[in-house]
């Protein structure tokens, strides 16, 4: 059984998610939050799995939730919700440590499949909102020393099936839809990703699609 936290301060838009994952047969909401402020503090108590955050909340913000939660809990796994216009707070809760982003209009089985996938230890990123946030980071300047990292893939020692991995990440696919087009378990795909993650001394698969994207690897 999946536990869930669900932070969000429009009281509407809470109980419809409640509704939703209390009716699945293997989620139940352990806890709920207005703001921020009480939802780091319910953490502790209630020992969620995942964790779900408005980005815009009363008091503390999400992000500056997930920044309280992930420092005293740095393997908590968080989920940002908000509208989909907001590309900088799509950064910056990818930055505070949250593990994945989705819209608040994202379909049922998009947000249950999120908080599967969350509570597996994957990230979660749509490939609608990978794309966007990809182009963001590809248009700002390179930070000093960014020439000196992760070396063209040609040279980084990835096999080829890595590379069509890395290439598919760049899509903004799950390790599950991974799997399904390269015909490998879940599990497979995840090891791989792993892998891939080692070798190129990257954090996470946002940093290896934008990787991707800059040397050319990615479509």
């Amino acid at each position: 059984m999946i536990r869930v936290l669900v932070a969000d301060d429009q009281d509407l838009v809470r109980a419809g998610i409640v509704a939703t994952l209390d009716a699945q047969e293997d989620m139940r909401v352990v806890a709920q939050a207005v703001d921020g402020a009480q939802a780091a503090a319910a953490v502790p108590r209630s020992l969620p799995d995942v964790i779900l955050l408005d980005v815009r909340m009363p008091i503390l913000d999400g992000i500056a939730a997930a920044r309280r939660i992930l420092r005293d809990r740095p393997a908590a796994r968080i989920l940002m919700l908000t509208t989909f216009d907001a590309d900088d707070l799509v950064l910056s809760a990818l930055r505070a440590g949250a593990c994945g982003y989705l819209v608040k209009d994202a379909p049922v089985a998009e947000l249950c499949g999120a908080i599967r996938a969350a509570a597996r230890g994957d990230a979660v990123l749509s490939p609608a909102i990978t794309a966007r946030v990809i182009a963001r980071l590809l248009a700002a300047p390179e930070p000093d020393g960014a020439g000196e990292g992760p070396v063209p893939a040609e040279a980084s020692g990835l096999t080829p099936r890595e590379l069509e991995i890395v290439r598919l990440v760049a899509d903004g696919l799950s390790n599950a839809e991974i799997g399904g087009i390269v015909h490998l378990s879940e599990a497979t795909v995840k090891t791989h990703v792993g892998r891939v993650l080692t070798k190129l001394s990257l954090r996470d698969r946002l940093q290896v699609a934008v990787w991707a994207h800059r040397t050319g690897i990615g479509r």
